[in-house]
């Protein structure tokens, strides 16, 4: 099923919903996903200039890594807004935090001119990334599946990781492009074209959002809070009034943190770093994921919708774990078909299924009054923990194994393996409409 043919059965406001929470998360992942290709391919040489190309990617990695550290803060901070005063009010914030985080990636200064000075920057601009970020996926995920309709939360959820796939399309593209220009033109000025767009998209994420509304649930949930205890619950507290849901969201979430950045990230710092191939062919790889991405993420949902989100996101999990030997047995051959193979079988089949699972099924973890701190603690620790150091661990693990890409293989297949367990543990409530949360605070208001 097409997003375009999906979204004819909408109303108007479920469309805002829909275009609104899509634009952020494809900001997100754009961020991301840019970042991750250029830490890959030309940070090391950029910020990070050394005589040993692997100790350049390892600190170039590392950077990556440091702006998930306050992707939680972040969460906690934007999910406590996010349940107090709005969803709205986070988005318009995240989404401009972002854009001018990236923007300001795109302007520093090459270390030969600032020394020193240009990896701090870059890692001051990266933890801003991360802060605001963090805010983004719980709030656009919450109100996008609280406005979906009955029976088409894992459709709709979903249509957020296609904003991913055009993220991946866009960074992937833009990188491809700019990196068949002279090899010195692109590692001094032409890398920072995407990142100095990235103000564009944020531009054009508020147009979309400024019209936005609370959801129903919302608004009712707030209303039934203040009329019982006279103020507003501390989503905080809420979240770990249940600790087990708090705490699987966290595990649920690893393999699918490090799907995206093991295959795509890592793949391409493994083929420029470790079999010396050039760049532009994973930047290209990427944007192809991304096209397909676009059209799976809707598809794996609907599945959701009928089959269930715990056996779609196990069937990702298992998936994912299978393929991760054959994609870098892909990649080493050097070939370019090849490789662009091995990332739509490593990342789009199974990569996707998880990605385009995981924000619906955190969503009917939680309940009204919590549910974007919920969100966001299970989605942004997940992608510290996991997605954020998983570029760095794959690349010290194969260094330390001469080069050899087993111990990712391992490495994917433990992580993996925490999430099968965890989706069978959580309490999952599917199309979660609220409904007996606010009949027990409506109860306890007539008590």
């Amino acid at each position: 099923m097409s997003q375009a043919s999906a979204t004819r059965g909408l109303t108007p406001r479920q469309r805002r919903m829909v275009a609104g929470g899509s634009i952020g998360t494809l900001m997100e992942y754009y961020d991301y996903y840019l970042y991750g290709l250029a830490s890959a391919a030309v940070f090391p040489a950029v910020f990070f200039s050394s005589d040993d190309p692997i100790m350049a990617q390892l600190a170039s990695f590392a950077t990556f890594a440091v702006g998930f550290l306050l992707r939680p803060l972040g969460g906690i901070v934007w999910g406590i807004v996010g349940d107090r005063v709005g969803r709205k009010a986070v988005l318009m914030i995240t989404v401009v935090g972002m854009g001018i985080a990236t923007t300001g990636i795109g302007l520093i200064p090459p270390d030969h001119a600032i020394g020193i000075a240009a990896p701090i920057l870059l890692v001051l601009c990266r933890m801003l990334q991360g802060f605001f970020v963090g805010g983004e996926m719980g709030g656009a995920a919450t109100m996008v599946v609280e406005n979906a309709p009955t029976g088409k939360h894992g459709l709709y959820g979903a249509f957020l990781i296609s904003g991913a796939g055009v993220a991946n399309l866009v960074s992937g593209g833009l990188m491809a492009a700019l990196g068949l220009t002279p090899g010195s033109w692109f590692i001094e000025w032409g890398w920072r074209i995407p990142f100095v767009f990235s103000i564009v998209l944020a531009v054009i994420a508020i147009l979309l959002r400024r019209k936005l509304e609370e959801s129903d649930e919302f608004v009712e949930t707030q209303a039934l809070q203040i009329a019982a205890a006279g103020k507003k619950a501390n989503p905080l507290v809420e979240v770990f009034r249940h600790p087990k849901n708090a705490i699987m969201g966290i595990l649920i979430g690893l393999p699918q943190s490090i799907a995206g950045y093991v295959i795509l990230t890592y793949g391409l710092g493994f083929m420029v770093t470790n079999k010396h191939l050039p760049a532009w062919m994973g930047f290209a790889g990427t944007m192809m994921v991304g096209v397909l991405q676009i059209f799976v993420a809707p598809l794996w949902g609907h599945i959701s919708d009928r089959i269930g989100r715990r056996t779609v996101y196990i069937i990702g999990c298992v998936g994912f774990a299978a393929m991760v030997y054959p994609t870098f047995a892909l990649f080493s051959t050097g070939n370019m078909w090849l490789i662009w193979l091995g990332q739509i079988l490593g990342f789009v089949v199974f990569g996707v299924a998880m990605q385009a699972t995981l924000s619906t099924m955190l969503v009917e973890m939680f309940d009204a009054e919590a549910r974007t701190t919920g969100v966001n603690i299970g989605y942004q620790f997940s992608n510290t923990l996991g997605g954020g150091f998983a570029p760095l661990i794959c690349a010290a693990l194969v260094a330390a194994a001469g080069g050899a890409f087993w111990p990712v293989v391992v490495y994917a297949a433990v992580i993996a393996a925490v999430g099968v367990i965890a989706t069978l543990v959580a309490s999952i409530r599917p199309d979660v409409e609220g409904a007996g949360r606010l009949h027990e605070l409506a109860a306890t208001r007539a008590h």
